[in-house]
């Protein structure tokens, strides 16, 4: 599948109820038993499929494009496949962090969870971490 928005993610970016700018906005590491879903508003549907999250610094918006630095996902326990990212604005309660953004065209992905970090690194190209 290639990267795309939630679509209930997309109405609350257009209805300016998620500011990239100032938000929580984190990046969920997903594992491969995890798919996709459309009718999916909230990370508490993704459940037990989510093997950490962590929050995004450095953000930015310019020209259509958010932006932020690396993120690592740090000592994950070995045994899973981290089959895709996913973005959500934290509200602190996953049956209100509304789910963003679903991104599984990064290179190194997938990835074997193996005890070490892994790191994630966004593009430098015009999409950044990802672009409407």
């Amino acid at each position: 599948m290639a990267n795309t928005f939630y679509p209930k993610g997309k109405t609350k970016i257009l209805t300016a109820k998620i500011d990239f700018e100032t938000a929580t906005i984190k990046a969920a590491l997903v594992k491969n038993t995890y798919a996709f879903d459309a009718g999916h508003e909230f990370l508490s549907a993704l459940g037990a499929h989510v093997i950490d999250a962590q929050e995004l610094t450095g953000k930015t918006v310019v020209d259509g494009a958010f932006d932020a630095n690396d993120v690592s996902f740090p000592a994950l326990a070995a045994g899973n496949t981290a089959r895709a990212i996913v973005l959500y604005k934290d509200t602190g309660v996953a049956g209100t962090s509304a789910l963003i953004g679903y991104i599984d065209d990064l290179p190194g992905l997938p990835v074997q969870t193996s005890g070490g970090d892994i790191k994630i690194t966004w593009s430098n190209g015009a999409d950044k971490v990802l672009a409407i």
